[in-house]
C-alpha cells in the first residue's frame, strides 16, 4: 500500500498564503499521478489540482488557476500545493491522493474515484 501524510494547514486571513505538503511512501512514487482535493463539512469532495507522474504535467480547477501552484520533488517522495490570495471560500479539509494506475492526466484525474490511496487531510481555515 501507499501511505500519504498531509501537513501545512492552519488559520489565516483572506489574502494570505499557505504551503501544503504531501509526503508519500512507495518505491514507484515518481510514476504516480498525485491529486489535491478539498472537502467542507456536509459537502462533496472537490477537485483542486493534479500533477502527473510521467512528465510532471499540471492541471488546476478554474477557481484555483493563477492562485495555486502544484509541484513535486521525487527525490523526497513529496508533492506541494502553494496557495496564494486565499479566500474564505477556500476553507476546507485538503487531501492528497495517489493514482498508481495512471501516470498521465485525463478527465479521470479530476474525479476522486480514480485515486487509489488517500491521506488523512489537513484543515485550512480562511477568515474574512
Amino acid at each position: 500500500q501507499v501511505q500519504l501524510v498531509e501537513s501545512g494547514g492552519g488559520l489565516v486571513q483572506a489574502g494570505d498564503s499557505l504551503r501544503l505538503s504531501c509526503a508519500a511512501s512507495g518505491r514507484s512514487f515518481s510514476s504516480y499521478t498525485i491529486g489535491w482535493f478539498r472537502q467542507a463539512p456536509g459537502k462533496e469532495r472537490e477537485f483542486v489540482s493534479t500533477i502527473s507522474g510521467s512528465t510532471g504535467s499540471t492541471y488546476y480547477a478554474n477557481s484555483m488557476k493563477g492562485r495555486f501552484t502544484i509541484s513535486r520533488d521525487n527525490a523526497k517522495n513529496s508533492v506541494y500545493l502553494q496557495m496564494n490570495s486565499l479566500k474564505p471560500e477556500d476553507t476546507a479539509i485538503y487531501y492528497c491522493a495517489a493514482d498508481i494506475s495512471h501516470s498521465y492526466i485525463t478527465v479521470g484525474q479530476t474525479r476522486p474515484g480514480t485515486y487509489d490511496y488517500w491521506g488523512q487531510g489537513t484543515q485550512v481555515t480562511v477568515s474574512s
